[in-house]
């Protein structure tokens, strides 16, 4: 004769707490300007075309956009030639950095993981989850240690089901000496 067992789910039951980097994620389309398509033969950024440009350009073309501004070329760029792009996107774009889409992508998560109110981890077993739908770059990743490590009892990378140990806290001990 067989006992029917409850079958028990410990992930539901764990006091791990998950914290997801895909939760913030802004959605939004991204973009690339890239300086190189107004420089004279790839080398020459000519600064009277290059002020027509921005003048003459319709900039609303980024409204509600991520924006990153850089020169794919191997060219000098004068420093105002950025600050000009972004004088002309501000009004319009979400956000917009320079560099990459990749480093816009790192920008954004640091100033939504700057918003989190971290206190709720304090004491709790965290596990950053590892798998998303969207990329999450690595940096993003780090910036989270950076801020639960110092609150965290534990804290793991992965799904519930299936952890890598980071860190622990150490409890504190008091030395009879």
């Amino acid at each position: 004769m067989t006992e029917d067992k409850e079958i028990i789910n410990r992930v539901a039951n764990s006091p791990l707490v998950t914290f997801n980097l895909e939760d913030y994620h802004l959605p939004g389309e991204r973009c690339l300007i890239d300086i190189k398509e107004q420089l004279f033969q790839d080398l020459i950024l000519r600064e009277q075309e290059f002020r027509n440009f921005v003048r003459s350009n319709d900039w609303s073309q980024y409204q509600n956009k991520y924006v990153a501004i850089t020169c794919t070329a191997d060219a000098v760029v004068p420093t105002w030639a950025y600050m000009l792009i972004a004088i002309s996107i501000r009004p319009y774009a979400r956000n917009f950095c320079f560099g990459t889409i990749e480093k816009l992508e790192e920008k954004l998560y640091e100033e939504a993981l700057a918003a989190v109110d971290w206190s709720e981890f304090t004491g709790k077993k965290v596990v950053v989850k590892g798998c998303s739908k969207v990329q999450v770059p690595i940096t993003a990743y780090v910036e989270a240690v950076r801020y639960l490590q110092p609150l965290v009892s534990s804290l793991m990378f992965g799904e519930p089901c299936s952890t890598v140990p980071l860190y622990k806290q150490v409890k504190n001990s008091v030395n009879n000496i």
